[in-house]
């Protein structure tokens, strides 16, 4: 144990270097950074639309980034929760609100109801982070469950739920408690949100299991709207309901979201997503940008599906995911 606090500490000195640092700042300590990072505890509205998939109580860190108590975290953690406790790695719990969800990012944003005292963390640049460098991934817990790691890769993500990342960091080795967690760069500035554990850190086909963030720089764009209104401004994208995986080259449909735009048009579990309006979708990635190609939330997408061994044609109006959600009791 003594040597693998040495090892840290001295990951901590690299990453957190004065030298890096401008002449007139206040260097984070570790525990400085280990004390930003909270636990979070939500209580989810029971007839939530995501009960089914993420349970009506979830857990996970944040990370406090003003003076005056907001956390973010990794928004499916608080997303329709009615009620959320935020604990500081010194044991005191305070409530905390919803303050906004932006499924397009995945970042969820509370404000703690009383002053956490702690330093908040500043934010970096994740554009400026390269493949190779060293960084700190923390979660709440204090400095024990601050851990070395490295960028394995900055690439593309698509996730199963209609969910696209041009542009993802993934770390190896992997931390065992990575949702909602921080990624620090050598200033010791939040770079990233934990959102997964993976099994290809690289991205090349090899195992080697890693984390994936969302890049901090996706969140001042929408900053100001997810306090201000509870949700990123402009037109929402089409969203249709349905989980689907890449399955032996295939696009297989493995949940169709109850009273969603794809359950609503007939799609169902275990039919094969062929393309939209006859251009074949190969990859998660390639089918997404097909769908948001056809216009704004409402507009109707031609889904090419393979259903039954038979290849049809489904209209599907789509719909706001904001909408589908129950979260007039949150914001």
């Amino acid at each position: 144990m003594q040597v693998a606090r040495h090892l840290l500490i001295v990951a901590v000195a690299v990453i957190v270097g004065h030298a890096t640092l401008p002449a007139r700042a206040q260097p984070m300590t570790m525990d400085d950074l280990a004390s930003a990072v909270v636990g979070l505890k939500a209580h989810i509205d029971p007839e939530g639309r995501t009960v089914g998939t993420l349970g009506v109580e979830r857990s996970g860190s944040g990370i406090v980034i003003s003076s005056d108590g907001l956390v973010l975290t990794i928004g499916y953690l608080m997303v329709e929760a009615h009620a959320v406790e935020v604990t500081t790695n010194d044991g005191h719990v305070v409530t905390a609100g919803v303050v906004g969800y932006d499924h397009e990012t995945g970042f969820g944003l509370l404000r703690a109801s009383a002053p956490l005292k702690v330093r908040p963390m500043g934010l970096g640049r994740s554009a400026d982070i390269k493949e190779g460098d060293p960084v700190l991934v923390a979660s709440a817990g204090g400095t024990d469950m601050v851990g070395a790691a490295h960028v394995a890769a900055k690439r593309e993500f698509a996730g199963s739920w209609e969910y696209l990342l041009e542009e993802a960091i993934f770390t190896a080795p992997p931390h065992p408690v990575w949702s909602g967690a921080a990624l620090i760069n050598r200033e010791g500035k939040l770079v990233g949100v934990g959102s997964l554990i993976v099994g290809d850190a690289t991205g090349k086909g090899q195992a080697g299991p890693g984390n994936m963030f969302v890049p901090i720089d996706k969140l001042p764009p929408i900053l100001a709207d997810l306090i201000s209104e509870g949700r990123a401004q402009g037109p929402p994208r089409p969203w249709l309901g349905l989980t689907t995986e890449e399955v032996g080259g295939r696009l297989l449909v493995s949940r169709v979201a109850a009273g969603g735009p794809a359950e609503k048009a007939g799609i169902k579990r275990g039919d094969v997503v062929v393309g939209v309006s006859g251009q074949t979708a190969k990859t998660l990635a390639e089918f997404y940008r097909m769908v948001w190609a056809e216009g704004g939330a409402g507009a109707t997408v031609p889904l090419d599906v393979l259903q039954n061994n038979a290849k049809r044609r489904i209209d599907v109006p789509s719909a706001d995911r904001m909408n589908h959600l129950k979260l007039k009791s949150t914001f």
